[in-house]
């Protein structure tokens, strides 16, 4: 009997915290990335359709396996059931959490 696992996996991509849910996930070939693989979508059975989830499904449409850096990634859960995939503000204005600074620029050609 085969286990089917599902992940949910939360990131930081541009400002924003995407929530994907994915059948492989691992730490990959690239070090400091997570591979994500075989993303899972709900399915168009119900005249309700989730602009969000819609929004996701074109993003990632014909990707096989995408590469997310281990700084950005907030969370994995294995979970029983699949929810809706989401994109969400990643602003967080009443989170007591300050996150850590993704970019720094730091120009070391002048002295």
């Amino acid at each position: 009997m085969t286990v089917s696992r599902l992940y949910r996996v939360s990131f930081h991509n541009q400002g924003q915290v995407y929530e994907v849910y994915a059948k492989q996930v691992s730490h990959g070939g690239m070090p400091g990335f997570v591979e994500v693989e075989k993303l899972v979508f709900g399915e168009r059975t119900t005249v309700v359709v989730d602009p969000g989830e819609e929004k996701l499904k074109t993003e990632f449409e014909n990707v096989e396996r995408f590469y997310v850096p281990l700084h950005a990634v907030i969370r994995i859960d294995e979970v029983s059931k699949q929810g809706p995939a989401r994109i969400v503000a990643g602003g967080g204005g009443d989170s007591k959490v300050t996150p850590f600074p993704l970019y720094m620029n730091q120009d070391h050609s002048k002295k």
